[in-house]
This record gives C-alpha cells, sequence and structure tokens, in this order.
C-alpha cells in the first residue's frame, strides 16, 4: 500500500493564519521534506508543535535530486508532507516534480489549503478578479523579460506577477514598455505583515514611486488589455497617417497613438513602417 503526498500550505505572514489541520499534518507526517528547514522550526516553535518524523530540506537547488528519494518513500508507505517558506507547495516554489512523479506512480496526492499571495493581492488590487492569469517570476534578464511581456501586451485577463525588490522597478519600466504607461496596476508588499502596503495606479507612477526603493515580499498585479480598445496594425497605422495630416509629426502621432490606445510604441511603430513597406 502506497503513501500519502500533503501539499501544505504555510502563512504568508502573520502565523496566526495557520489552520489546526497544517499543525496536526506536519507532527504526524513521517517525512517533512522543506524548503527552509530553519523556517520550519521557527514556524513550528510559533505554533507549538512538533514534527515526529525526519525532516528534509527540499528547495531549488536539490528538487531534481531529492525527489527520488521522496517517492521512494511514498511507495513503501509512508506519509510525506511538503511545505515551502510561504504560501502553496508547487506554486512558484518546489513542489511540482514530486507531485507529477507521485501521480505518476499511483500515491495519493492531497493538499492542505492556505494562504495564498496571489489571490489575496488580486483581492486587495481593485482590478476585475473574474479572470486572472499567474505569470510568476519574470526572467532576470531584460531582453528576455521584455519578451515574455511582449507575448502578454493583448491578455485580457488580469495578470499577477511575483517579484524581487531589487528587480520591481525595471519589471515595472518592462510593463510600461509593453502594456503602456497608463495600463493600471498594484505593487502588494508585505502581505499579511506588519507593515502590508498596497500601492495602486497606472505604471508610470508606480515606476516612479518604486524609485525611492521598495522592501519585503512583492506581488504585482497588472490590468489585462482593453478588448474594446485592441487595434490592428493597419488601424493604428491609419491613425498615425491621420495624425500626421492633421500636422503632427510622425514621432509625436506614433506616441500619442500609443498613448491613445495603451499599446507599446514600438507597437505602433512597427504597424507604421509595414503599412509604409507592405511587401516586408
Amino acid at each position: 500500500m502506497t503513501g500519502r503526498l500533503v501539499l501544505a500550505g504555510t502563512p504568508i505572514g502573520d502565523v496566526s493564519d495557520a489552520s489546526g489541520r497544517l499543525g496536526r499534518v506536519l507532527g504526524a507526517a513521517d517525512v517533512v521534506a522543506a524548503e527552509d528547514t530553519r523556517r520550519l522550526r521557527r514556524l513550528t516553535g510559533e505554533l507549538g508543535i512538533s514534527t515526529r518524523g525526519r525532516v528534509v530540506s527540499y528547495f531549488e537547488g536539490n528538487e531534481r535530486e531529492r525527489t527520488p528519494e521522496l517517492l521512494q518513500a511514498l511507495v513503501d508507505g509512508l506519509t510525506v508532507v511538503v511545505v515551502t517558506d510561504a504560501g502553496m507547495p508547487s506554486v512558484s516554489d518546489p513542489g511540482y516534480r514530486l507531485v507529477a512523479a507521485a501521480i505518476e506512480a499511483g500515491v495519493e496526492v492531497t493538499a492542505v489549503p492556505g494562504p495564498s499571495a496571489v489571490l489575496t493581492a488580486l483581492a486587495l488590487s481593485g482590478l476585475p478578479v473574474d479572470r486572472f492569469t499567474f505569470e510568476g517570476f519574470l526572467p532576470r534578464k531584460g531582453g528576455e523579460r521584455g519578451r515574455r511581456l511582449g507575448e502578454l501586451a493583448e491578455e485580457p485577463r488580469t495578470m499577477v506577477f511575483f517579484e524581487a525588490p531589487h528587480r520591481l522597478t525595471a519589471s515595472l519600466e518592462a510593463m510600461g514598455d509593453a502594456f503602456g504607461a497608463d495600463r493600471r496596476a498594484a505593487v502588494c508588499r508585505e502581505l499579511t505583515k506588519t507593515y502590508e502596503e498596497v500601492k495602486r495606479g497606472p505604471l508610470d507612477e508606480l515606476v516612479t514611486w518604486s524609485k525611492d526603493g521598495v522592501r519585503g515580499e512583492i506581488t504585482v498585479v497588472v490590468a489585462g488589455a482593453d478588448p474594446d480598445r485592441t487595434m490592428t496594425p493597419e488601424q493604428l497605422a491609419a491613425e498615425v497617417a491621420t495624425d500626421e495630416a492633421a500636422g503632427t509629426p510622425r514621432k509625436q502621432a506614433i506616441a500619442d497613438v500609443a498613448k491613445r490606445y495603451n499599446v507599446p510604441k514600438r507597437t505602433v511603430y512597427d504597424a507604421v513602417l509595414a503599412a509604409r513597406d507592405p511587401g516586408n
């Protein structure tokens, strides 16, 4: 008889958000795989519980190598609980590989739900919540980050991102380039903690605000593209041509059309080039 894999959500800030079930599951586990064993000890101490099972580290650096060991424990009939530093395992954190391997081996997989930075930020953002997409961390390199955001320029759903404090300004600037500087967004930091803060506004205002330095765990929520303002390249080029005919210099016309329809200036520029040289 195989064991059971439990993905246990942990508090994202305030330890009192932990459920009683989380404490019971951690105390009864045969193996606890923790992203940071020191944080696990701190959590169990604050909850006033002790773990009777074996505690092993399970983080990005050893996830691939440790997964077979944990899978074997599950196949042998043990209960393995996976916890990360905060939130739900496998969501931008270790856990996915073990879940996939356990399902393939016919092992039961269940979860202890817990606080979610994604859903908390989404609810506090003031942006539409009926449809959304979670994009996790953006690439660190500027070129790759720009390409990823370019792929999302016409995404109609609200988008949720994680970001590190020291990369926040660069990411917000890249979002402004890809989505338009006036696209609405919210930066949520230190959710459920003492210094929780939610800063809302268009991307260009958030860029200016972020340059003073922002600390803590950060989740960024960005409004999706307005489908009523989506323009084809031909329509964008025609808008620029109309502005030019009225006396506006081309460079300014491109900037004005980009702002008017909340699209990147590069998109409008490319549309104008294509219209003037349709053979390419």
